[in-house]
């Protein structure tokens, strides 16, 4: 079963030992994407360690939800459009407690509900079918529109890849989330440099993306996606009438020395070998 949330409802985490107990967590996390990958021999690897620490927080330290009601109407609602990463996503629910941490063992097995690609019908706190890249921030868009328009309290949470910015949807969501000044909705640019087979800098140049989304009038935030105080203040925080761009800095394979900065590990698979000496260097 998963951890109970260090968050309490109307609550930031903000002492050392929160954040302490978070970067633990995180390693944990680490730890359990290794092994679920190496069985299931399938997934992506690189980009899973790179958002560890931002899905962590998120869960564990910033959304407002309830694995025992994960449909209740006011919970915050989060995205993860890079859903190609979704072995990091499933290890960070079952750690919270939306379904048995045992089931991760059947990941991208025949029959299995947790497939390469998260579907919100088969998975608790799974809000939106996602893997087609570009589809995940217009989807946010609609639910912190609707909250808008409601006059509701909660905030809709996206987490994008770089290179998936290169996809033209997420900016004409950008458009018309600034034009309604969304608030309450919360873009994290999981930002580790690499995509498929290269450097983004190499496929198209995403050096200007702070002053992108503050074109469209987002209000921007340029952190270490590593730091998780860093990480909960920039969460927790709405936007001063502006929706919120959180361009996190991130590495590509974190955690793992020889993982680190490699585009081979996007969707490579470690071998038993490999498995054992990264488990060495992920020590709670």
């Amino acid at each position: 079963m998963g951890l109970p949330g260090f968050r309490k409802d109307g609550e930031s985490l903000s002492s050392p030992a929160e954040i302490e107990a978070l970067a633990r967590e995180s390693v944990h996390v680490r730890r359990l994407i290794l092994t679920t990958i190496a069985e299931a021999g399938l997934g992506h690897v690189g980009g899973d360690l790179s958002v560890t620490d931002i899905l962590v927080t998120l869960f564990f330290g910033v959304l407002d939800t309830d694995p025992a009601d994960p449909q209740k109407p006011d919970r915050d609602r989060f995205i993860l459009s890079k859903g190609h990463c979704a072995a990091g996503l499933y290890t960070v629910l079952a750690r919270r407690g939306f379904f048995d941490e045992a089931e991760l063992s059947t990941f991208m097995k025949p029959m299995s509900r947790l497939n390469g690609h998260p579907n919100r019908r088969k998975v608790p706190g799974v809000e939106a079918n996602t893997g087609p890249l570009g589809h995940g921030l217009p989807i946010a868009l609609g639910a912190a529109l609707g909250a808008q328009i409601a006059g509701a309290s909660w905030r809709a949470f996206c987490v994008t890849g770089d290179g998936e910015l290169q996809e033209g949807s997420n900016w004409e969501a950008a458009m018309f989330a600034g034009h309604r000044k969304l608030s309450n909705l919360t873009v994290v640019v999981d930002r580790n440099g690499l995509q498929q087979g290269a450097r983004t800098e190499d496929t198209n140049d995403m050096s200007s993306l702070g002053e992108k989304f503050a074109a469209f009038g987002w209000e921007v935030r340029d952190i270490d996606g590593h730091d998780h105080a860093a990480l909960v203040d920039a969460l927790s925080r709405r936007g001063e009438g502006k929706p919120v761009a959180i361009i996190a800095r991130t590495v590509k394979g974190k955690g793992v020395s020889f993982m680190e900065h490699g585009v081979e590990w996007h969707h490579g698979v470690p071998s038993a070998a490999q498995v054992e000496a990264a488990l060495k260097e992920l020590v709670v």
